[in-house]
């Protein structure tokens, strides 16, 4: 009942901005909290940054003060900006939903980051 599609990944230099955007569909008033997880090869995916639907955020230490997660309700779009990245930022990066009374998990189909001079 909710669908997410990312997208916005590429190749950037070390020191780089990318933006990642996700966009919802379905039951939406639904959506209990929005994520950006992050998965490197032979690595567990790890969750980078949340955003509830109070508006409240959480980030991961490894990103704090590089990364903003946002929302913009009229496009039904979650972003991810990321500013001075570096080589150990490059992963596979999926957003995610959690939505319903039970929390039920929707996730994305990942969108690649390469960071890389």
């Amino acid at each position: 009942q909710v669908q997410l599609v990312e997208s916005g990944g590429g190749l950037v230099q070390p020191g780089g901005s990318l933006s990642l955007s996700c966009v919802v569909s379905g039951s939406i008033s639904n959506i209990n909290a929005m994520g950006w997880y992050r998965q490197a090869p032979g690595k567990q995916r790890e969750a980078v940054a949340a955003i509830r639907k109070s508006g409240s955020t959480y980030y991961a230490d490894s990103v704090k003060g590089r990364f903003t997660i946002s929302r913009d309700n009229a496009k039904n779009t979650v972003y991810l900006q990321m500013n001075s990245l570096k080589p150990e930022d490059a992963a596979v990066y999926f957003c995610n939903a959690n939505w319903g009374n039970a929390g039920t998990l929707t996730w994305g189909q990942g969108t690649q980051v390469t960071v890389s001079s």
